[in-house]
């Protein structure tokens, strides 16, 4: 078994970005355009040059490129998986990752540290323990920060759709399992109580499934995150619970269905279209072979507090390789 570690980096380019309202839906398609970006830069930062080029052999993966962007473009071959890839035990990282690189341009609290983490539904429940503080440790050493200011969990099958607030309401406290939500906020409230996540939240709980959950749970969600691109407005049985409990309701646009089994197998599979960690499926040629299992995605963001820009963004991602 192969664990795959993805990342996408910093995809804040061009300066720090103005904190906007939440629009349409793009963060799937904003999250798989990273990987690919990431991926392709990666095979770019460590390309083998033709000698022809008059470059070096290999790009010193320092994040320069020594001119190989420039040469990639017009005569090189993509770098073998190998290069652009590391092996750490039994963990993948797709693409490597300079550690020495990571950390924040200010002191951690000048920052606003946000992390939302997405269970998928093609993990096991079991492994959520897991998954939680192996997420959350990849996002303070990319960061180099102490802990975040808030980690917000999202859990499959759980969405706010409906003709109306209502009925979004009404639909949403059928969704889930309230058990295993509860058994998996154990690991998230361990998480506060060592200082990691200083604020912990949920995300898509309407009325009816958040009074449910504060019965089952020690510590309560102080945020509760709900998506209303389909409604009018937040239901007002959730704005009274919410107000009466003092969880602060925040809207979002994330996507619930972030990362599919056939997505990840499509970004990492044959050239030219993947990243060719992946070999044919059906002739067995190229990279590796196995059962994809995407297990978890988390996203970070680093808003600077008394300017209220984002200087850092990005996602990590995990899936298990069954090797055949």
């Amino acid at each position: 078994m192969t664990k795959l570690i993805l990342s996408t980096g910093n995809i804040v380019s061009g300066g720090p970005s103005i904190i906007r309202k939440p629009g349409a839906n793009r963060s799937n398609f904003e999250f798989t355009n990273s990987l690919r970006s990431s991926f392709q830069a990666a095979q770019q930062d460590y390309a083998v040059v033709e000698p022809a080029l008059g470059g070096d052999a290999l790009a010193n993966g320092n994040g320069n490129g020594n001119g190989l962007h420039a040469a990639f473009a017009e005569d090189s071959r993509r770098a073998p998986v190998s290069l652009w890839t590391a092996q750490e035990n039994d963990v993948l990282f797709v693409p490597r990752i300079d550690w020495s690189a990571a950390g924040l341009q200010e002191e951690p609290a000048r920052y606003e540290i946000t992390a939302k983490l997405f269970f998928l539904p093609t993990a096991p429940i079991s492994n959520r323990v897991r998954y939680s503080t192996e997420a959350l440790d990849l996002v303070l050493k990319e960061l180099d920060v102490p802990g975040v200011d808030l980690l917000i969990v999202s859990f499959p099958g759980m969405s706010f759709d409906g003709d109306c607030e209502w009925e979004a309401d009404k639909l949403n406290a059928t969704q889930g399992s309230d058990e295993e939500e509860a058994a998996t906020w154990l690991a998230i409230e361990e998480l506060h109580r060592q200082g990691l996540a200083k604020r912990i939240g949920i995300a898509e709980f309407g009325s009816e499934k958040l009074a449910r959950f504060l019965k089952m749970v020690q510590i309560p969600p102080s945020v509760d995150q709900i998506n209303i691109k389909n409604c009018c407005n937040v239901p007002p049985p959730l704005v009274k619970l919410a107000k009466e409990q003092n969880i602060e309701l925040l809207v979002h646009s994330d996507c619930t269905d972030i990362l599919s089994r056939g997505t990840l197998r499509d970004l990492l599979g044959p050239r030219p279209q993947g990243a060719g960690v992946l070999g044919d499926p059906e002739t067995g040629a190229g990279g590796l072979q196995g059962d994809l299992t995407p297990q978890w995605v988390v996203k970070y963001t680093a808003v600077v507090r008394d300017r209220g820009v984002i200087e850092n963004k990005g996602y990590f991602a995990s899936a298990d390789l069954a090797e055949l």
